[in-house]
């Protein structure tokens, strides 16, 4: 009989020392946090959409047919490369004839140049009118010189007379010569507004156009983005703006989980203030503000939420909790909390907004100072408690 009652004792026991034990080993491994009072000042979550930081639309300068488009959405391009190009048959056909003119215009200022030499050194004034033998030699050596002795003649005004007139076809062939030089300028200024080209390192956001579509001056092209480098583009409430600086770190909670960060960095990524609008909206009292994002984080046109402190409205008092130490059955949340002896008894609390250290305020069902079980394993369980010993 002793023998037998030893022998299911030894079982029993055998049974219930891994139960035992996991127990212990569930407590003991869920670590205790003391509440704390919440530190610093309230924040409003603004919201606010991810925008490039550098983003053109590129639009027609002429009418014609589209000939030559790089690539579609999302293709990269680096600076100076032509994305989008104009048919631009005729602008050439232009430029061709515009050289030949300035090719006649060149002939005629070299001419009006050779002549002007020739009056200077050969003076017409003063050759004979024509004829050989004695009528000539006559004219040179009495008829001339009497029409100079009576006042008839003077040669010397024929000659400025002549220099002037042989400088001013110079002048006008050089004129003419400069027009042309003008014209061609605004013709090759055209032959670049043919083509649209990369102003900057970025992508093909969006396509308004394919090749073979007629455009008009002043029809948008495509969009095109720097889109290496983020932004979120916030409008704060005016009665926030004094609580912002340029170079500012807050902290923004994304649509998209963030890539590389760890548990300790809380929930969202840092974002810096980067530029604050002089003036507000008159219509919705709002300040536009844009905040610099890390890279790799987000996509343009997502949308984000930016904490902005309010520096009017009164100190947290509220206590705040780890995430991980909440537990909900249903709808209920609730904390461990261990008395006195150290036992846990799930305490039914009120969440306030979630923190950026990775805390949650919480609003009522507890007080800085108590101690609960930071991450409670399954192993722990207790009957639900609607107030503790200060009256929660």
């Amino acid at each position: 009989m002793g023998k037998t009652f030893s022998a299911a004792a030894r079982v029993l026991a055998a049974c219930l020392l891994p139960i035992v034990a996991a127990g212990a080993a569930a407590q003991s491994a869920d670590g205790v946090y003391v509440v704390k009072q919440a530190e610093g000042l309230p924040t409003v979550s603004v919201g606010g959409t991810v925008i490039p930081y550098k983003e053109v639309t590129l639009a027609a300068q002429l009418p014609g047919r589209v000939k030559y488009i790089a690539g579609i959405e999302g293709d990269s391009f680096e600076k100076d490369e032509t994305l989008v190009a104009i048919d631009d048959s005729e602008l050439r056909a232009k430029r061709q004839a515009l050289i030949a003119q300035m090719a006649t215009a060149d002939a005629q200022l070299r001419n009006a140049g050779v002549q002007y030499t020739r009056e200077l050194y050969s003076p017409r004034s003063r050759a004979s009118p024509g004829g050989m033998g004695v009528p000539n030699l006559f004219d040179q050596f009495f008829t001339r010189p009497m029409e100079d002795f009576i006042g008839d003649r003077d040669q010397d005004a024929e000659l400025s007379a002549d220099l002037y007139a042989s400088g001013t076809q110079i002048q006008e062939a050089r004129n003419a010569m400069m027009q042309l030089q003008a014209e061609l300028r605004a013709l090759d200024s055209k032959l670049r507004d043919a083509r649209s080209v990369a102003p900057f390192d970025g992508v093909i956001v969006t396509k308004f156009v394919e090749v073979g579509d007629t455009v008009q001056p002043g029809q948008p092209l495509l969009n095109y983005a720097d889109v290496e480098y983020l932004q979120v583009e916030v409008d704060v409430p005016a009665r926030l703006r004094p609580g912002l600086r340029e170079g500012m770190m807050l902290r923004a909670e994304l649509d998209v989980p963030t890539r590389g960060g760890t548990a300790t960095d809380g929930p969202g990524v840092p974002v810096r203030v980067a530029q604050i609008f002089p003036m507000a909206d008159p219509q919705r009292h709002t300040v536009k503000v844009k905040f610099d994002l890390p890279q790799g984080v987000s996509e343009p046109g997502m949308y984000a939420k930016v904490l902005v402190p309010d520096f009017n409205a009164p100190a947290r008092v509220n206590p705040v909790v780890p995430r991980s130490a909440i537990r909900f059955n249903g709808s209920l949340p609730g904390v461990y909390v261990l008395d006195e002896q150290g036992d846990p008894e799930l305490r039914l609390i009120r969440v306030g907004e979630p923190r950026p250290d990775g805390k949650v305020t919480v609003l009522s069902g507890l007080r800085p100072g108590e101690r609960i079980l930071e991450n409670p394993g399954a192993g722990v369980t207790s009957n639900w408690s609607r107030g503790g010993a200060g009256g929660h």
